[in-house]
């Protein structure tokens, strides 16, 4: 496994590509993430979380980004990120975007939006889906106009009647118009793509929060979504997220994940985390952390 080190990195799983694009990147303060953590709670890690991970000023350095999977015979987009024109979101800065980035970087890549063929999403929050819909002539579209949007039936009746504004406007905006266009496909747990993709359930963020399970020829790598946002969580995986809906079952998601993850070789390619991205679960002196790959 290798990746290339660039604004959009490129992870060999097997031969088989995986591609990052970014929407965009950001600090934050951990109080932003976690119910009772701040800075100095980073201390006992800085000597791996730093420089990629958490800045000078222990703010906590985070991507947003889309991943891309080319399979023997499919283009799969996972997670849209936050999209243009949206409002309602939470965040002041996701408001009223009207950054070409992303799409750019997708071209540049060598992907236009016609060419994905399938889009999943990890769940159903705002900076996961807000590319599913670009705004045109008033209305919004599909941004992927040939793909069948994979949507987990059970992450869908947790959102549908939310009274919540946030959720109810990402319902508007990114969901509903891609079920009122017929691209939906309905999907459980147990979907997957022949042999190389699949879905790994990791409950607790949302109700059907999934993962993404990648593998070919004997190499193997796993798209977290939110079940972990920053990488501190797989040394402490009991911290609590404040956007975790199950904030107990969340915690027991990441802990058996990390223990399962641990000293293998399965690259873990993090939804936010920061470049380098795509990451190894390893025991040091008791305690885990990351490795980079090819150290």
């Amino acid at each position: 496994m290798s990746q290339q080190q660039s604004t959009t990195q490129r992870f060999d799983i097997g031969g088989m590509t995986v591609t990052k694009v970014i929407d965009t990147v950001e600090t934050f303060s951990p109080r932003v993430l976690y119910v009772d953590k701040d800075r100095s709670a980073f201390d006992p890690h800085l000597d791996w979380l730093q420089p990629h991970f958490v800045d000078a000023n222990k703010a906590m350095r985070l991507s947003i980004h889309s991943f891309i999977i080319e399979t023997r015979h499919h283009r799969v987009l996972v997670d849209t990120c936050v999209g243009n024109h949206k409002q309602g979101s939470g965040f002041p800065q996701w408001n009223d975007r009207t950054d070409a980035g992303y799409l750019t970087d997708l071209a540049a890549a060598g992907y236009r939006p016609e060419d994905i063929d399938y889009v999943f999403c990890t769940h159903m929050h705002v900076d996961h889906t807000g590319w599913n819909t670009r705004l045109r002539d008033g209305r919004w579209v599909p941004t992927f106009p040939n793909a069948r949007y994979l949507f987990n039936k059970r992450e869908w009746a947790a959102w549908e009647h939310s009274d919540n504004p946030h959720d109810k406007a990402t319902m508007t905006q990114n969901v509903v118009p891609i079920i009122e266009a017929g691209q939906v496909q309905w999907v459980d747990n147990n979907w997957a793509i022949d042999d190389q993709v699949e879905l790994l359930p990791t409950p607790g963020h949302t109700p059907g929060h999934c993962s993404v399970r990648i593998a070919h020829r004997g190499a193997s790598a796993v798209i977290t979504g939110d079940m972990m946002i920053h990488p501190v969580q797989i040394a402490e995986p009991g911290w609590q997220q404040t956007a975790d809906a199950d904030k107990a079952l969340a915690a027991r998601t990441r802990l058996a994940f990390v223990d399962n993850h641990c000293d293998r070789d399965v690259m873990i390619l993090g939804t936010h985390f920061h470049t380098p991205t795509g990451v190894y679960i390893v025991e040091r002196g008791g305690a885990r952390r990351v490795r980079l790959p090819d150290s």
